[in-house]
């Protein structure tokens, strides 16, 4: 074989073995990435999370759903659908064990646990939804309790509802204008309601804001909320029968407590109920 024939194969072989490298480092999966500020990785089929979850064993039915709008932030989907199926097999699992200690409780039928998300309003920089955990055990009625999930979008990170208000700001005007709001909506399913107050020494008194869930109002601007509405869970003011409250307070009446970096937000009025 000549000198310069021997040289183009040799060529053809070495260009040859790098185009193969090359479609094979192209094939890779893509690498796993990390949530901005959390340093938590969220996979591609993470970022796809199911809108719902279903499991029904001989001890326990448990049940997520999710709102379609929590596909725009397919970060707080991942999170959120993660800890709700986390709650709920454990639920599960709590369930069997008590079950199980308990000789079976023949006849009884299973635990239920139902885990609901559902949208609150959405603004330019921030999106809110309401957690609802349902769960029977047993007994004359299920326990409900509420919790709340206040999203920053462009941080992509949950916000404690302190970080809503200036840190040196005195909320007392907030829990004034909130159980004004309570003892009005008593007064709506009830004229004869007694007054609850922030101090009576009554069953029932109003919380402090700081210690009830909530999430944003749709208000009548585009784009901005125009308050909070607050989740109130059956007892915290009244008896069980009179059920949950979801209260609305207007942003005008706590306006100056916002922090800066979130008070373009809050703007108009709340939207009246449907």
């Amino acid at each position: 074989m000549s000198t310069p024939f021997r040289l183009a194969v040799l060529s053809l072989a070495v260009a040859s073995t790098l185009a193969g490298c090359n479609r094979d480092k192209a094939a890779e999966p893509a690498p796993p990435t990390a949530t901005a500020g959390t340093g938590a990785i969220v996979t591609p089929a993470d970022a796809a999370a199911p809108m719902a979850f279903e499991s029904k064993t001989a001890f326990a039915e448990v049940s997520l759903t999710l709102p379609v709008a929590i596909k725009g932030q397919p970060d707080l989907h991942a999170r959120l659908y993660a800890a709700a199926v986390r709650d709920l097999r454990e639920f599960s699992e709590g369930a069997q064990a008590d079950r199980t200690e308990a000789g079976g409780d023949e006849g009884m039928g299973a635990y239920n646990k139902s885990i609901e998300i559902t949208p609150g309003a959405e603004t330019g920089k921030l999106f809110s939804l309401i957690r609802t955990d349902s769960e029977y055990t047993g007994g004359a009625h299920p326990n409900s309790s509420f919790a709340a999930i206040l999203w920053d979008k462009a941080l992509k990170r949950e916000l404690a509802a302190a970080d809503l208000f200036t840190k040196t700001g005195d909320l007392s005007a907030l829990d004034t204008a909130l159980c004004a709001a309570i003892n009005a909506e008593k007064r709506k399913r009830d004229p004869q309601a007694r007054t609850v107050s922030l101090t009576g020494s009554d069953m029932w008194t109003c919380p402090r804001a700081a210690s009830v869930p909530f999430v944003l109002a749709q208000g009548t601007m585009p784009g901005k909320t125009g308050g909070l509405v607050f989740l109130i869970g059956p007892y915290m003011v009244g008896p069980y029968s009179e059920g949950a409250y979801e209260v609305t307070v207007p942003q005008s009446a706590f306006r100056s407590l916002l922090a800066p970096a979130y008070a373009d937000e809050f703007a108009g009025q709340p939207k009246p109920e449907a």
